[in-house]
């Protein structure tokens, strides 16, 4: 059983860039948008990333979901930031105060937000995880960070199952969450169980590897090479991201 990698499969443009290429304007665009401080950037690399994702072809259904998860946790911003942040009054609602400058800066937090996902879904989301850890390791990402990377795509959905199986015998014995003490004991200990077979299961696929010959290093059969269509994205994308500049 594998996680499912609903962006992974395509033959779009993007989905034919050598992943390295991808990473590294990724990167870059998510660091130039992130210190952004003006409208006009944030706007600019939105429309940037909105044109990758046209590229890219991807369901536009998946992609908006996903965006939902994340807009749900800037509600909260617009909930908070506007009434803390100081500035010029915009409204007031008995003792609570909204200023004009949170409004803009929460406003420049969305935006940016929302051009860092799109990109990051167009760019990296496009590529297969296990081609992914071997892109960085290409790319001199310490090989430590990349089996991690791994790794946790591997088994992630292990121990998941793990937690389903433990939860369902729980219920098997009656328990029924509840806000009290027995309830926070029992998650408690649910919590620390699935702590300790995860780190039982990670020592026994730690010795079988090392049965195996495991020295640090993976070897992998596929092979990167850049093609004409990838120094044309590097070209074209750098002198834009120089522009956000």
């Amino acid at each position: 059983m594998s996680l499912k990698e609903p962006f992974a499969a395509g033959d779009s443009v993007i989905h034919r860039l050598d992943p390295r290429a991808k990473i590294v304007v990724a990167a870059l665009f998510a660091v130039l948008i992130a210190a952004a401080t003006t409208y006009a950037t944030a706007l600019a690399g939105l429309a940037l990333a909105l044109i990758c994702l046209a590229l890219a072809r991807l369901p536009l259904r998946q992609v908006l979901v996903r965006l939902l998860v994340v807009n749900s946790f800037i509600i909260f911003l617009w909930v908070v930031l506007p009434l803390t942040y100081p500035g010029d009054p915009l409204w007031r609602l008995g003792p609570l105060t909204a200023t004009r400058q949170g409004v803009i800066f929460t406003g420049l937090i969305t935006l940016k937000s929302n051009a860092i996902i799109i990109a990051l879904i167009a760019l990296v989301a496009t590529i297969p995880v296990v081609t992914l850890g071997q892109a960085l390791h290409r790319l001199k990402v310490p090989d430590k960070l990349s089996h991690l990377l791994l790794f946790t795509y591997r088994y992630i959905h292990v121990f998941e199952q793990e937690y389903q199986r433990l939860v369902q015998a729980m219920k098997i014995r009656g328990f029924q969450p509840r806000t009290d003490l027995h309830t926070y004991r029992s998650y408690g200990y649910l919590a620390a169980m699935l702590l300790v077979r995860s780190f039982d299961r990670a020592e026994r696929v730690f010795q079988a590897m090392l049965c195996r010959g495991f020295s640090g290093t993976f070897y992998s059969l596929k092979t990167f090479s850049w093609q004409l269509r990838d120094h044309l994205f590097l070209a074209g994308s750098l002198p834009v991201l120089a522009g956000l500049l």
